[in-house]
């Protein structure tokens, strides 16, 4: 039997078993403007700043932030060490990178990773209803890449943050709904 769930080229069925306790901690993408994106990421998608460490030394800031629930919040470490490490011990984790200065220069802009050439494409959040997180994104004045049902796959949206970049936005059961799967 396979250790996947589905199939795929080049998978592994025998991992090193060193890898066995691996997991995927954060994304990073660099902001020009935290006042800006920390406000996109937090009122307007809701999030939460878990840890915020500033490098003096090289000028420049790392924000981490995810979603979580008030349960799990209770058990975030208030101290700075014990904070840090449960920062980097969890999962599905957002890391906004400033380098300072950025929101003074004019030259600064980040590319998104849709336009050519393509590369890195969105982070994906999941709602309850796309339809009405939609709704609320429009009234926020948040610019939207696709709507729910434009294009050729309905049912998911796709919002861009203040640097540009995309955020798809998904309801965990749209897919199958739709008899897409």
């Amino acid at each position: 039997m396979s250790r996947h769930f589905d199939e795929g080229p080049g998978l592994c069925e025998t991992p090193d078993d060193e890898t066995r306790a691996f997991g995927l901690n954060h994304t990073m993408v660099r902001i020009k403007d935290p006042a800006q994106s920390l406000d996109f990421y937090t009122r307007v998608l809701g999030m939460r700043l878990l840890r915020r460490l500033d490098f003096h030394e090289l000028n420049f800031s790392l924000y981490f932030l995810a979603f979580l629930d008030e349960q799990a919040a209770e058990d975030v470490p208030t101290e700075s060490g014990p904070r840090t490490t449960w920062t980097f011990a969890q999962r599905g984790v957002l890391e906004l990178t400033h380098n300072w200065g950025s929101e003074n220069d004019p030259n600064v802009a980040y590319h998104n990773g849709n336009d050519e050439p393509q590369g890195f494409g969105h982070i994906a959040i999941n709602v309850p209803d796309v339809y009405a997180a939609c709704e609320r994104f429009e009234a926020l004045g948040v610019p939207f890449v696709k709507r729910p049902d434009t294009g050729k796959l309905q049912g998911i949206a796709f919002i861009q943050d203040p640097d540009g970049y995309w955020v798809e936005v998904v309801q965990a059961d749209m897919m199958e709904r739709q008899g897409v799967v």
